[in-house]
């Protein structure tokens, strides 16, 4: 786990490393040298750095892991396998190349899906699951898709085979900045044009979108499959919820839990939690884990 140069924006205290895992190659960062290990894992349009603010808080008291999804960042986007299935695989071998042990695991929107198909099939390698503003195909995230009735446009666009890095080559700052962050974030200030000279970057490459569209397509069309694993593979570790809104978080991971399920709500926060509200989401984190460690 040597350390790498960083090919963008970074933190202090933060090293880059790359994990050749599952028939890809990711990205991650590690901050912190002691405690219990914390995987946070983004959502959309994020990469790791969406949680450069929260990363320093819990790195205080816990070695801190966050990567870049298949696809996503400074993570390989090659014609290969994309989607949930693969991605939770990706999270499985992450932890094992890692090394640190089981990881208290944060997931939010988008990932929601995969972290929970990994923590499914593999406990062993899971202490806890916090989802942040997140639910996963089968369980409430298809009424996103709905358009008539309160569902999003993008939800379906994006998940088109090929359309995102059609049209949206090019104009990725005018969509993020004219249209995806104003849509998410709540909170004047939370992303800067540096925080946008980085997302830009990384959405920018070659293939940018593959990433994104495999995970849309996964939660568009993997309604059966996700019930199929809730049923048989209910999680079991403690789960935290975060909403800010609407509690859709609490609501889909009691159904998907057969364990203990803490609730958190946010108000006056928008979507992007880590951006927005790092202050409150680590304190919400770090008391969870701290009852579990101790226990």
């Amino acid at each position: 786990m040597s350390p790498i140069t960083p090919a963008g924006a970074t933190l202090p205290g933060v090293t880059h490393h790359l994990a050749d895992v599952n028939g890809t190659r990711l990205h991650y960062v590690r901050a912190g040298t002691t405690g219990s290990p914390i995987l946070l894992v983004h959502g959309w349009p994020e990469t790791w750095w969406a949680f450069r603010k929260l990363i320093p808080l819990l790195a205080e008291t816990h070695q801190v892991f966050a990567l870049d999804l298949r696809g996503f960042g400074d993570s390989s986007n090659d014609d290969t396998e994309y989607g949930e299935e693969v991605t939770a695989e990706d999270l499985h071998q992450l932890v094992r190349h890692i090394g640190s042990g089981p990881v208290h695991l944060l997931c939010q929107d988008i990932s929601g899906g995969a972290s929970f198909r990994f923590a499914a099939l593999h406990p062993e390698d899971v202490i806890s699951f916090t989802g942040v503003e997140t639910t996963v195909a089968g369980f409430g995230f298809e009424a996103f898709t709905d358009v008539s009735n309160g569902g999003s446009w993008h939800v379906g666009f994006l998940a088109a085979p090929g359309i995102p890095d059609m049209l949206l080559r090019g104009h990725e700052r005018e969509f993020l900045t004219g249209w995806a962050f104003p849509m998410m974030n709540g909170t004047e200030g939370a992303i800067t044009e540096r925080d946008v000279d980085e997302f830009v970057r990384t959405y920018g490459r070659p293939n940018g979108w593959r990433g994104t569209q495999a995970i849309y397509h996964s939660l568009v069309s993997g309604q059966e499959a996700t019930r199929a694993l809730a049923a048989s593979h209910p999680l079991t570790v403690p789960v935290l919820t975060v909403d800010t809104g609407h509690p859709a978080t609490e609501n889909t991971f009691r159904r998907l839990s057969a364990g203990e399920v803490t609730a958190v709500r946010l108000p006056g926060v928008g979507h992007l939690v880590a951006q927005e509200s790092p202050d409150a989401l680590a304190a919400a984190v770090l008391e969870f884990t701290r009852k579990i460690d101790e226990s």
